[in-house]
This record gives structure tokens, C-alpha cells and sequence, in this order.
């Protein structure tokens, strides 16, 4: 695939506070891209650098070949979508979309054509003449999407745009979103601090914190493969464990070796390990390689959290089985879910 556009050493100071610390990144043609992180991590920041919204201190904004760092935002092949819609409300849904077309003086029945395809791509052939200010937000969000893409840009930014909506319309606009990007074929670049959904979505994750990027993966990579502590904790639900690497394939935690797939660490090297909920199995104690007694119990609906606490610590467990508080269990796991990462620090 094609980069169209990249990041290189963007860094970028508010007052005396730095927002981002020397950010590269490469973002391809036709890709989904979410830009995922706690608030102030400077996932927002980028996106503004990115459509001209703000210039950064440093570095450079390299869009098909050319450095637009200070490239004004209307002359950027870029149009962005935010979380309030900012939609005329004395205009109708059809005036809305057609807004930066009529700018452009595009000839009437161009605009027409462009618009009407644009409302069937969102969902809202039969709106054309709505007032917006009575459609609903998830109705309001495809409006707003439309008019970003009846222009043709080659980049799509988005800025926590599911924000304002209900858990379930957000789940429709996700499956939604992301088949308006396969029909329209450009690059999509996503902000969000919404684990779930940066995974739903995604091609590429970007995981950032404190102005820099933690880890760029697939959402697979990103969930199974967490680079460090930072990015096992924030995304989904993890045990992390303090241990040390005895050889290759073999770690020891809890006074227990156990075998794994993780190699390419010096001999006995301080590390963490990742174990997820829903990969550890509750059995009869005997039959464990750690042991210890459920504490607390929690159903979640599709599963329930069990806490069981051992000698060392407590493991969370996700499982669709019931045990009873106070029961003596075992917990085993399988190599291949274990997941060792260098120490922090180290």
C-alpha cells in the first residue's frame, strides 16, 4: 500500500506544557487508522496537525510527497467530521450536504447528483428536505459524514464522532462507518478513547499516552501483543504479573515455571506477563498449576468476572460457568496465552 501521509517528528508545545513528543507515524492509502488513548494523550492534537487545524512546533506533515505543515486547512485534500456536527440548522439536510459544493459554484444538477448519491452511501435517501434540527443524533452523524464526503477528499478525519450517541446507535454507526469506507475507498483517520470501539473498527490501532505512541498494530496485534504495562492495562481487562524470564520458552511467576512462546529476553530477565481474563480456566484444584479459592463472583451478562485469590495475588477470570464463592479451584492456561513483555523501565 501507498503512504499517504507521514508523520515525521511532530512535536508541539501549548504555553509550556508539550503535547506531543516527537511523533512519527505512517498512515496508508484506504486505511482504516484510529487514534486511541486516555484524554490529554495527544490523540486530537495529531488530528488538528494533520487537517491544518494547528501547525506543529516541530517536524513535518508529509501528505502525498508534499510537506503541508503550513498548508492552510481549506486547501488540503482533507475534510474532518467532529463530535458536535456543527450542521446549519436554518439549512435543510440536502442544503447541508451540498453547502461546500454551492461554495465552489458547481453547476446545479452536479450538485444534485453528487448529493443524492452521498444520501444513499448514509442511509437517508427519503431526508433530502428534513429539518436537521429533528433528526436524531445518529441521523444528524450521517448528514454530517455525507457533507465531509460529497467533496471527494482523500482523508476522512474523525474526532470521537459516536460520542454524543446512545451504546446502541454507537454499535449501529460503528458497522456503519465502517462500510461507508469500503464503498468510498479513502483513508479513514479515527479518534477515539473507546477501547471497543478502536478494536470493532480498525485496520491499525495507534495507542498513545503522554504525547507519544506506545504501540501501532492491528487490533489483534494490539489486544494479544501488548508491547508494555501501558497497553495491557488500557486495552480490556488484564492480569498483570511481575516475573522473571529463566530461559527461552520458560518464565517463572508464583514460584511456578510454566512454558511459553515468548523468546529473545536475557536469561533470568526481571519481565511482566500478560494473562487475559478469558484465558485462564478454572478447574479442580489438583488439577492446577496455581491454586486458590473464589472470592467474589459478578455476572456481566455475557459472562461472569471471577476473582480467585492465591497464595501471591488475585486473578480475574472471565467464564460463562458459576462457582460459588469460597470454593477451592485450580486455574491453568496454555502457553500460547501467555504473553511476556519487557519490564517498564527496564
Amino acid at each position: 500500500m501507498k503512504k499517504l501521509i507521514q508523520l515525521k517528528n511532530l512535536t508541539k508545545n501549548f504555553d509550556d506544557q508539550q503535547v506531543l513528543k516527537g511523533i512519527d507515524l505512517n498512515i496508508y492509502e484506504n486505511e482504516f487508522l484510529t487514534l486511541l488513548g486516555p484524554s490529554g494523550c495527544g490523540k486530537t492534537t495529531t488530528l488538528r496537525i494533520i487537517a491544518g487545524f494547528e501547525e506543529p512546533n516541530e517536524g513535518e506533515v508529509i501528505f502525498d510527497e508534499i510537506d503541508i505543515a503550513k498548508v492552510p486547512p481549506y486547501k488540503r485534500e482533507i475534510n474532518t467530521v467532529f463530535q458536535k456536527y456543527a450542521l446549519f440548522p436554518h439549512l435543510n439536510v440536502f442544503d447541508n450536504i451540498a453547502f461546500g459544493l454551492n461554495i465552489k459554484k458547481m453547476d446545479k444538477s452536479v450538485i444534485k447528483e453528487k448529493v443524492r448519491r452521498m444520501l444513499a452511501l448514509v442511509g437517508l435517501s427519503d431526508y433530502e428536505y428534513r429539518d436537521v434540527t429533528l433528526l436524531s443524533g445518529g441521523q444528524q452523524q450521517r448528514v454530517a459524514i455525507a457533507r465531509a464526503l460529497v467533496n471527494e477528499p482523500k482523508v476522512l478525519l474523525l474526532d470521537e464522532p459516536l460520542g454524543a450517541l446512545d451504546a446502541k446507535m454507537r454499535k449501529e454507526m460503528q458497522a456503519e462507518l465502517q462500510k461507508i469506507q469500503k464503498e468510498v475507498g479513502i483513508t479513514f483517520i479515527y479518534v477515539t478513547h473507546d477501547q471497543e470501539e478502536a478494536l470493532t473498527m480498525s485496520d491499525t490501532v495507534v495507542v498513545m499516552n503522554q504525547g507519544e505512541i506506545q504501540q501501532i498494530g492491528t487490533p489483534v496485534d494490539i489486544y494479544n501483543e501488548p508491547e508494555n504495562r501501558f497497553v495491557a492495562e488500557f486495552i480490556g481487562e488484564s492480569n498483570i504479573i511481575e516475573a522473571v524470564m529463566l530461559k527461552d520458552l520458560l518464565v517463572k511467576f508464583d514460584d511456578v515455571e510454566f512454558e511459553c512462546v515468548d523468546k529473545g529476553f536475557k536469561k533470568k530477565e526481571e519481565v511482566e506477563v500478560v494473562l487475559r481474563p478469558e484465558d485462564i480456566n478454572i478447574v479442580k484444584p489438583e488439577k492446577g498449576k496455581l491454586k486458590g479459592k473464589v472470592k467474589s463472583i459478578v455476572f456481566k451478562g455475557v459472562h461472569y468476572e471471577i476473582i480467585v485469590e492465591t497464595k501471591y495475588r488475585e486473578y480475574m477470570i472471565h467464564t460463562t460457568d458459576f462457582y460459588e464463592v469460597g470454593l477451592k479451584v485450580g486455574l491453568v492456561f496454555d502457553p500460547e496465552d501467555i504473553h511476556v513483555m519487557y519490564k517498564m523501565g527496564n
